[in-house]
């Protein structure tokens, strides 16, 4: 399915550069993508990880292999193969891009096929996990699977194929490690939950998620969710962490902070709560950082840096609140508008280094798809496309993509720009030939928006 190796169906790109191709945020469906490499016998440019999950699954479906795209938010990529996210800090809190070679992606698609596996003990039949975005060489190859859910869960990791892979995805610890001047590492802190925070599929006959987390993982925090980490290690860990010292003792002073629903052009607040659980006064010194990134986790630009201090009476809740403008961050946007963001502070009468970090995708509006005629196989209809430009600049380039599998082909259309505030409209007109409920996708990307997408149920009767 990747091209990497062997001139498979998708190039992939992350570099948010998608000259001579079409941008993963705009590919509607599999059906276009696997008929152009057909047609051109060439790579089709460009797919991301659910492109990839997409494609692999209407292949499996298509070979009789029953199969699911699964979605794992906050999905590690452990560059190391030490079975633990490593986040090195310098020694004013902030993060170093030279140590730190592993990263979070906001989320991560692959897939499952249900297999038997003679090749393994009985019990380790059933879902697979099987990814074909290509991020790591497995044996010589961009590969990854079929590793058995199941023993991704009982940390069995020695039982083909890539199973420390998947389980670092899902379940590696994050680990905050300050590095010193000296060359020396002191381990400040443990998030055992930040990773695999959500695993999804999509539910049977609708369109809401069904959460299949439970079949990856015990419940954090339960004992055999431990015993699983530890199994997993004793197994898979290439090699342990050199670490000076033992991981420091828990500090009196938590910190969490939110982030307000943000809507793309417009501004909005970081709230940063501080709570001292013991009898002494505390002074800490903070850092936030909001940085826009890829899906991926890779970082584009820093564009917000804030220190504060903060004063702590004993027992007692402080809540600081950061203000983020429009116009600090729209210069820089992907086409996921991903915001990242990561606070650390210390606590200066202890040395205590706290760090939390959480990402926010910001509110895009949506295409609005609109049906007229009857709803019949054979029957002709009129479908709208409309997409108001929500932002303060003219969009240049924008490309609608409108699919309805067993409703109307996939076909594309080109408007040359799209002015503040101005609406889009496209009409086609189709005949359905599969009854039953269908549906209408369309996408619309330009030079400087894209990810926005619509949808339209449909129930096509038959004809009488």
């Amino acid at each position: 399915i990747n091209a990497k190796d062997d001139e498979g169906v998708l190039v992939g790109s992350w570099d948010n550069v998608y000259a001579y191709g079409v941008p993963p945020s705009a590919w509607t469906g599999s059906t276009d993508i696997l008929l152009e490499y057909r047609s051109s016998e060439n790579p089709v440019r460009y797919g991301q990880c659910w492109v990839f999950a997409g494609v692999f699954n209407t292949f499996l479906r298509c070979l009789g292999i029953p199969a699911r795209v699964i979605t794992n938010y906050f999905s590690a990529h452990d560059n190391d193969a030490n079975l633990q996210m490593d986040i090195f800090l310098e020694e004013d809190g902030t993060v170093s891009s030279k140590l730190t070679k592993d990263s979070v992606w906001n989320y991560h698609c692959w897939n499952e096929a249900w297999m038997t596996r003679p090749d393994l003990p009985v019990g380790f039949g059933g879902w697979q996990a099987v990814d074909s975005t290509p991020q790591e060489n497995s044996d010589g190859m961009y590969r990854c699977g079929p590793a058995s859910v199941q023993a991704i869960k009982h940390g069995h990791v020695c039982f083909q194929f890539d199973a420390p892979f998947v389980f670092a995805e899902v379940n590696s610890d994050l680990i905050y490690i300050t590095a010193k001047k000296d060359g020396t590492h002191v381990v400040e802190m443990v998030d055992t939950t930040h990773i695999g925070k959500l695993i999804v599929t999509k539910q049977i006959g609708g369109d809401d998620i069904m959460d299949v987390t439970d079949t990856y993982k015990f419940q954090e925090g339960q004992e055999e969710e431990r015993l699983a980490l530890e199994t997993a290690l004793m197994y898979g860990a290439k090699k342990p962490l050199k670490t000076e010292g033992t991981v420091r003792s828990r500090s009196d002073v938590d910190m969490d902070f939110q982030v307000e629903n943000a809507v793309l052009g417009k501004d909005f607040k970081v709230s940063i709560t501080f709570q001292n659980n013991s009898s002494n006064r505390y002074n800490l010194s903070a850092y936030l950082s909001g940085n826009v990134i890829f899906y991926t986790g890779v970082s584009k630009a820093e564009f917000k840096k804030e220190t504060f201090d903060v004063v702590l009476e004993p027992l007692s809740f402080k809540k600081e609140e950061v203000l983020v403008q429009a116009g600090e961050y729209m210069g820089h946007l992907l086409e996921q508008a991903s915001l990242h963001f990561f606070v650390t502070a210390q606590v200066k009468e202890t040395k205590d280094v706290l760090a939390k970090q959480k990402s926010t995708v910001l509110t895009i509006p949506k295409v609005v798809l609109k049906v007229r005629g009857t709803q019949m196989v054979g029957s002709e209809m009129v479908v709208t496309v409309e997409f108001t430009n929500p932002l303060p600049e003219t969009l240049n380039n924008v490309w609608v993509h409108l699919e309805g599998p067993g409703v109307i082909k996939p076909m594309r259309k080109l408007f040359r720009e799209l002015r503040p505030k101005a609406t889009l409209q496209w009409e086609e007109v189709f005949r359905p030939w599969v009854p039953g409920p269908r549906k209408l996708i369309a996408s619309v990307s330009s030079d400087s928006l894209r990810h926005v997408y619509g949808e339209l149920d449909l129930q096509i009767q038959r004809r009488p």
